[in-house]
């Protein structure tokens, strides 16, 4: 079955929040034909269809084949039967093909901004970040590959006359489920280094978004990938995403904590690899020598990007008390100036939230905070006059624990600010709680604040930075601790997670043993003396 874009029905044009039809000019224009010529690919699925509900105007965007278990199963079949072929290819071979991928996503990422935005909400900037992280990853891994996947020689059991090495072997079929917050990185980030290790790849994509991963894996089959050998799956997660994760040689896996469990313990039936990235509930520390102004303006980026749909998003900012009015105002002010609300250019700073449902989640977090006794700083509320899922950037004051807010995760345009007097008090305020995927922390100075990075339990830190210096650091691996998950994405980590390592011994000698005729209780002197003299040498 393939899947098309066709027109939906609506105006087009008109106010946002009015019931009119707020889609980028292509959908209903003379560049849909163009667009469905990259997406029509054949998509497993069998005769359903899946449609997903545009954030922009509430309306349906286009039907994809929607997946049975059966169709997983056969897909992985086919993934399985092409990963020879592919893994046989050098990985210069394969990192060729993912270049020309990398160049053809930067020629033609209109299109994939456009689709990411109709399908998620996004800010259009925020979309270019997910072109800008899949590109570096993919530059990176296409670079960096044969390095990372290189043999290791070992010295051997008898130095000169054996030789060991280390060598990586593909794990086979990767099974790779990604939400829809971010749905061209996630959904490609994981992917990439899978390719480039030599496994072949079958993606679930989220029912929200799978418009940009079809358009992606065709873009990657024009950039030369052959049939099988990176699949696409749509469906719902408990058949669907079950389905790949009770099939697949490893899992990679980006949600919810809840999900995570289950999918780490089906791996773990299975005695497969998995690694999970989860959530969080990240914390800033602002200390008190902190240059507020910066500060401010770094909160403000890392809580509010996405929407603060993303997992590593601030939602707790912690403030030494010396700074706390000062940092306070400013970080309203900031958060007031923001542009709000939807078009497909550069105008606005926060878009829309995914769904209702993402909409109805961080409403009854601040009406719970407000009914038990937090001050609404700014925002607070719902914007139907933007769209029919916009929240106003929102700022928190007086957050408790007893509050849903404090702790569990809104994953929205919501942060709570937190009094604190000293270090010590900020750390074990940051580390409240199971989650331990990102922090941030500001200061000038940063030999302290590293000394506190390491105190903190959290996969990531960064300094004088929100999030996005450790997300973009793809040479150093990126996950979470706790209930943030397993394993790690991003540089060495990130594709030798794809392997398995395999010993292979060589002897010049044949069978290493006792010599025919031998006494063993001679061979078993000869080998005292040869651990005594090793033992004299210092020797390994």
């Amino acid at each position: 079955m393939t899947a098309t874009l066709e027109p939906t029905a609506g105006p087009g044009g008109g106010a946002p929040g009015a019931g009119a039809s707020v889609r980028p000019a292509w959908v209903t224009g003379a560049r849909l034909a163009s667009w469905n010529r990259w997406v029509s690919v054949p998509v497993s699925g069998g005769d359903g269809t899946l449609t997903a509900t545009a954030p922009y105007d509430a309306q349906p965007t286009a039907p994809v084949p929607a997946c049975t278990a059966d169709d997983v199963a056969a897909t992985v079949v086919r993934s399985r039967a092409a990963q020879p072929g592919w893994a046989g290819l050098t990985v210069a071979a394969r990192a060729e093909v993912l270049m020309r991928f990398h160049d053809l996503l930067l020629e033609r990422q209109d299109e994939v901004l456009d689709l990411v935005q109709w399908e998620m909400g996004k800010a259009r900037y925020h979309a270019w970040m997910e072109v800008l992280q899949v590109a570096n990853l993919t530059r990176h891994y296409a670079k960096r590959a044969a390095a990372y996947l290189a043999d290791r020689p070992v010295r051997g059991a008898l130095p000169l006359l054996t030789k060991v090495r280390e060598v990586r072997v593909p794990r086979g079929v990767v099974g790779v489920v990604s939400p829809w917050n971010y749905p061209l990185y996630l959904g490609v980030g994981d992917a990439v280094p899978a390719l480039l290790a030599g496994c072949t790849v079958v993606s679930k994509a989220d029912p929200q978004t799978p418009l940009t991963l079809l358009w992606t894996r065709a873009l990657m089959a024009e950039a030369g990938l052959p049939a099988h050998v990176w699949d696409v799956v749509a469906g719902p997660g408990a058949e669907v995403g079950t389905a790949l994760v009770g099939a697949a040689d490893y899992v990679c896996f980006t949600g919810s904590t809840a999900t995570g469990r289950v999918v780490s313990e089906a791996a773990a039936r299975r005695l497969v690899g998995a690694s999970l990235e989860l959530g969080g509930k990240n914390p800033l520390l602002v200390r008190a020598d902190a240059d507020l102004d910066k500060a401010a303006a770094g909160a403000v980026d890392a809580v509010f990007t996405n929407t603060g749909q993303m997992c590593i998003h601030v939602e707790r900012v912690i403030v030494h008390e010396g700074v706390y009015a000062a940092f306070r105002d400013r970080l309203v002010a900031a958060t007031r100036a923001l542009a709000v609300g939807q078009a497909f250019d550069f105008s606005c700073q926060v878009g829309s939230l995914a769904s209702a449902a993402q909409l109805a989640t961080v409403a009854a977090h601040v009406e719970d905070a407000v009914a038990k006794g937090a001050t609404v700083l700014c925002g607070g509320r719902a914007r139907p006059d933007l769209g029919p899922y916009v929240y106003e950037p929102t700022v928190l004051e007086g957050v408790t624990d007893d509050m849903d807010v404090c702790l569990g995760e809104t994953f929205g345009p919501v942060v709570a600010l937190h009094r604190v007097g000293s270090d010590d008090e900020a750390v074990a305020l940051a580390n409240q709680g199971t989650y331990g995927l990102s922090a941030g922390i500001f200061s000038r100075d940063t030999a302290t604040a590293e000394r506190l990075a390491r105190r903190i339990r959290a996969g990531s830190v960064g300094i004088n930075d929100g999030a996005a210096l450790a997300a973009g650091s793809v040479e150093a691996g990126m996950g979470g601790m706790g209930d943030s998950g397993l394993g790690r994405r991003h540089g060495v980590q990130g594709i030798q997670r794809f392997t398995e390592t395999q010993t292979i011994a060589l002897s010049r000698i044949g069978p290493v043993g006792p010599p025919p005729g031998m006494p063993l209780e001679r061979f078993v002197r000869l080998g005292n003396a040869q651990l005594r003299v090793l033992r004299r040498l210092r020797a390994r």
